[in-house]
């Protein structure tokens, strides 16, 4: 059992947890995640780890209320436990070498770039950071990931706040200003790595993308991470979740990761008569 030490609000959709998960919190690296099921009746979801404590053993998740599991985690208060919580997983972000980096984050996708961001900074490097959100009422981690980049650059849709405009429209300005990076690093919808990836191609700039594909066991096994990478099957929870953006084959992905939709839709808008909530077993 793994017992929730702090919960934080970060917008209407969005929040922070921090978990007590010593053994991981002394292990986890920028880029790996966690699996964590509710109970004995849960489904396995896998949430990035967003930061670590090793001194108080705790884990930092960040995630998006979207479908049954997400929306009963969310219920859960400071003090309660999580039944599972297993990690560190994944192979971590490649920050080696790398003396400057400019990392895209979209949406709730921040959370996952802020760790590599994070890295990427304590290593030595220079990074520029491009935050993306529909609005201002949606931003999240902005204080964080200033505190670990070198430039930050908030873009809305609206312009609501920073600059107005998409994550594309700045990349390609930084670019074409001249800025050098040794790597482009895109995490968040999908839509938005695979026009990120288009962006940085002519510019002959190597770009990485961490994927979020459908997964359960996160071992391999199951195979429900499958991803087309460089016309090959890879799987995501072993062999990523980081891979070359150059390779990937999006189009594939957006299929697979919308195959559940429906579902998730019907899990917000169903409501128990019984509890007034979502039922955990239904």
């Amino acid at each position: 059992m793994y017992r929730i030490a702090h919960k934080q609000k970060l917008n209407d959709t969005v929040t922070l947890m921090e978990v007590e998960a010593p053994d991981i919190a002394k292990k986890a690296l920028a880029g790996q995640f966690i699996i964590f099921r509710l109970d004995e009746f849960g489904e396995r979801v896998p949430l990035t780890i967003a930061d670590t404590d090793p001194v108080r053993g705790t884990v930092s998740i960040i995630f998006q209320i979207v479908g049954r599991s997400t929306m009963l985690l969310n219920q859960l208060k400071e003090g309660d436990y999580i039944l599972d919580f297993v990690g560190p997983l994944g192979i971590p972000t490649h920050i080696e070498g790398i003396k400057r980096a400019v990392i895209v984050g979209g949406g709730v996708g921040n959370a996952i770039a802020y760790p590599s961001a994070k890295a990427l900074f304590n290593n030595g490097a220079t990074v520029d950071v491009i935050a993306g959100f529909r609005s201002k009422d949606i931003i999240i981690l902005e204080d964080s990931m200033r505190s670990v980049c070198t430039n930050y650059y908030l873009m809305t849709d609206d312009g609501t706040a920073g600059e107005k405009g998409f994550t594309t429209t700045k990349l390609k300005a930084l670019l074409e200003a001249g800025n050098k990076y040794d790597m482009v690093i895109a995490i968040g919808p999908i839509i938005m790595m695979k026009l990120i990836a288009q962006t940085a191609q002519p510019f002959g700039v190597p770009c990485t993308v961490s994927l979020n594909p459908i997964m359960i066991d996160g071992t391999g096994m199951c195979g429900c991470c499958r991803v087309s990478v460089d016309g090959k099957m890879r799987f995501a929870c072993v062999e990523g979740p980081d891979f070359d953006a150059y390779k990937v084959d999006f189009d594939e992905l957006i299929k697979r990761n919308s195959v559940y939709k429906e579902r998730e839709t019907h899990d917000k808008e169903h409501i128990c008569n019984l509890t007034g909530g979502v039922r955990s077993n239904a």
